[in-house]
């Protein structure tokens, strides 16, 4: 199988030199793994899982390096520095990710991020990115159903939340009445899939807002009670932040699973916080 530009490929090890290892790289010949990236005790005959790039000489060349995107991924990245033809990004290799002028939607500056998406160019043949990242966007029916579990990279900030891409390739958008959590621009998290609209574009929530959740917080926050002497300062008056960081759920899930406990008449809530019913006899 013919080697992976600008991804991860496992290839085998078929020499040594002073200077590094040659991997088997079938029809593209061997390819360089230099020293510095050759894991201790590797000999002739190992498969290693290696990124490819090119180097200066536009030759074919391997790392142990694992960078910050590859090609067919979207990232946030800084500019380290700039020329006459375009931007230089740093993505962790020694390398750096260039952006030609045509493929900057603003102009690049040294040391300000960007959001971009890593291709390689048709033309070239090179690992190149742009920040024109609409193009590579699918418009076409998103094959996820409510509730679904995805991996989501934050893009854009806009007056309704925030923007998102999905799996590499749809658009999604996270409304800021249900987040419960700080969003930075290039932050990779997981969501669920809320709805999807008649114009193909994705509805997206942080947290299940099911019964099923909610019961299982209740579980959680109950035997939390317990190993505090039955007592926490947590409560409905809690700021969002403050119990995300504690529980890692939204408020709203807090204060369903709160309400549940109460209803049951395990637990009393007041301004000073949350205890249960009875603590003694509980905590003994």
């Amino acid at each position: 199988m013919e080697p992976k530009l600008g991804g991860y490929n496992t290839l085998e090890v078929i020499k040594r030199v002073d200077f590094g290892v040659y991997l088997d790289g079938g029809e593209e010949g061997d390819i360089l793994l230099p020293n510095r990236y050759v894991p201790d005790g590797t000999s002739p005959g190992d498969t290693l899982r290696v990124f490819l790039y090119l180097d200066n000489e536009e030759r074919l060349i391997a790392t142990t390096l694992e960078p910050k995107v590859q090609v067919g991924e979207f990232a946030y990245l800084q500019v380290v520095w700039t020329n006459q033809y375009g931007a230089f990004l740093d993505w962790g290799l020694m390398k750096d990710l260039f952006v030609p002028f045509s493929e900057q939607r603003i102009t690049m500056s040294k040391n300000k991020s960007y959001f971009i998406y890593c291709h390689i160019d048709e033309d070239s043949n090179r690992i190149m990115a742009t920040s024109r990242i609409d193009h590579f966007i699918s418009n076409e029916h998103p094959d996820f159903n409510a509730g679904d579990r995805v991996n989501i990279i934050i893009w854009q900030r806009t007056s309704l939340g925030y923007k998102a891409i999905i799996e590499n390739k749809y658009a999604g958008l996270l409304y800021d009445n249900e987040l419960f959590r700080h969003l930075e621009i290039g932050d990779k998290l997981e969501a669920y899939v809320k709805q999807i609209r008649d114009d193909n574009k994705i509805d997206l929530i942080i947290q299940k807002n099911n019964v099923e959740f909610v019961d299982d917080f209740a579980k959680q926050f109950y035997d939390y009670l317990k190993l505090h002497d039955g007592h926490t300062a947590f409560c409905d008056k809690t700021p969002p932040d403050e119990i995300y960081n504690e529980f890692g759920v939204s408020k709203k899930i807090f204060k369903k699973g709160i309400g549940e406990l109460y209803r049951m008449q395990l637990i009393q809530i007041s301004d000073n916080g949350t205890e249960i019913k009875n603590r003694d006899s509980h905590t003994e």
